[in-house]
């Protein structure tokens, strides 16, 4: 028998067979990885804040110039201040991603599951001033004053119910609490129409503080019971406010004074992605990094947990900073290649032993075809050397040519016709055999 061994430059059929698994389960793995991958960072993220000139509102335009810098638009949304915050960030209705949060407030709202800290930023002291002929030392003296505590969604007034009550005076009982905040409430306790009032820079600012201290006949409390308001509300943190501290020449305030205060936490929302959770936590460090009357050089921001778990991103980036693509690359390529990385590990893992694996499992699989028709002939070929009829020599004989177009008419590359000659080589000298047999 005369023919021809096809042959081709690839064995399509067992290349599929043999790369099909691989393909499979390279898709796999990039499927598996990309419910890794983050989308691309949003452009603009939405900062609840606080009324417009408070210490919380001043400090979030501070956040808006820096992630400007860097091609992302923080939205600023006033508010009453940090509690009305808190309720937003726990509002699905709300665009509200992230916000300024004095501690204390979680139990003012239902659910903060799904809120995390990006850390504490500063301490936020009650400042509290009255009109008294002598300094009061309790908060109890107070009762059957006129109070301003603040708006009603403000963390101010949230903290000064708190504490108010704690020293037995609510509202509807023998003092008067006054909806009064920041300068309307300075105004009203220099113009007499108030006794005291509790401030905050979650709804005041500072330079309205400093103010009050500086007025004639308005006194600012000293929190002599500090180490039990600490003990008791475990949110607030004790502090001193130095003699001078705000006025060496005038010597404001008159002497040191013990405040109590909570800290204030940069919050957001679980989703928050993980650039923008850098980012924020950079501009944290820019804006709060630096010592002041109360802090000391890098004591904020800091992973302090107290009511909102730390997220995982920020805590990654305490312990070790910014990822080397965010610190060597433009923000925007730097998440492009973040994301890309993620979706390489496939390409690790599998792809590159598989350009060892693939080839050789190819050339296995061909070779295996080849080591069948080896198997038939040797069998072939036994029976041929044992005593045989003509009828079954010539059985054997057709038992041969059916092994031979097999051979024939498979598709293999060119790099096996070697292999595939020599088995003809084989097929030929057992076929002499059998002749010279039926001859004999």
């Amino acid at each position: 028998m005369i023919a021809r061994l096809k042959t081709f430059r690839v064995s399509w059929r067992d290349l599929a067979v043999t790369l099909g698994p691989f393909l499979v389960l390279l898709a796999l793995g990039f499927f598996i990885a990309q419910r890794f991958v983050h989308p691309a960072p949003p452009r603009t993220i939405a900062m609840t804040t606080g009324p417009e000139g408070s210490t919380l509102a001043n400090v979030a335009e501070r956040y808006r110039k820096i992630l400007a810098r860097q091609g992302v638009t923080l939205k600023l949304l006033p508010s009453q201040g940090s509690l009305e915050n808190l309720k937003r960030l726990v509002d699905p209705a709300s665009e509200a991603t992230i916000g300024f949060v004095q501690g204390g407030l979680a139990p003012a709202v239902q659910d903060t599951s799904d809120l995390v800290s990006l850390g504490s930023l500063f301490y936020e002291p009650v400042f509290v001033f009255y009109r008294a002929p002598r300094p009061i030392r309790k908060l109890s003296e107070l009762q059957g004053q006129r109070i301003a505590v603040g708006r009603p969604g403000s963390g101010t007034r949230y903290l000064a119910e708190t504490l108010l009550k704690a020293n037995g005076i609510e509202a509807g009982g023998a003092s008067t609490l006054l909806d009064l905040e920041g300068d309307g409430a300075k105004d009203a306790l220099v113009a007499k129409k108030i006794d005291a009032a509790f401030l905050l820079g979650d709804s005041a600012r500072f330079r309205t503080m400093r103010d009050l201290v500086a007025a004639d006949s308005i006194r600012l409390f000293g929190f002599e019971q500090s180490g039990a308001y600490v003990r008791r509300f475990r949110y607030l943190t004790k502090m001193e406010f130095p003699e001078g501290s705000l006025d060496l020449g005038k010597n404001l305030p008159a002497e040191t004074l013990t405040l109590v205060g909570p800290t204030v936490e940069l919050v957001a929302r679980s989703d928050l992605h993980p650039a923008l959770s850098d980012m924020l936590i950079e501009a944290a460090r820019e804006v709060h990094g630096r010592a002041n009357l109360l802090q000391k050089a890098g004591e904020f921001p800091a992973p302090l947990e107290h009511e909102y778990p730390i997220s995982e991103d920020a805590s990654r980036y305490y312990k070790s900073g910014k990822s080397f693509a965010y610190k060597h690359l433009p923000f925007w390529l730097a998440s492009l290649v973040d994301r890309l990385v993620v979706m390489l590990v496939p390409v690790a893992v599998l792809l590159i032993p598989g350009f060892k694996v693939v080839p050789f499992l190819y050339r296995w699989r061909i070779n295996q075809r080849i080591y069948r028709r080896y198997g038939e002939l040797m069998a072939l070929e036994r029976a041929a050397y044992a005593s045989t009829t003509p009828e079954e020599r010539v059985e054997l004989l057709r038992r041969l040519d059916k092994i031979e177009e097999k051979i024939i008419t498979m598709r293999l590359p060119g790099s096996f016709a070697d292999q595939v000659y020599i088995l003809r080589q084989h097929l030929g000298f057992v076929r002499g055999t059998l002749t010279h047999a039926d001859r004999s």
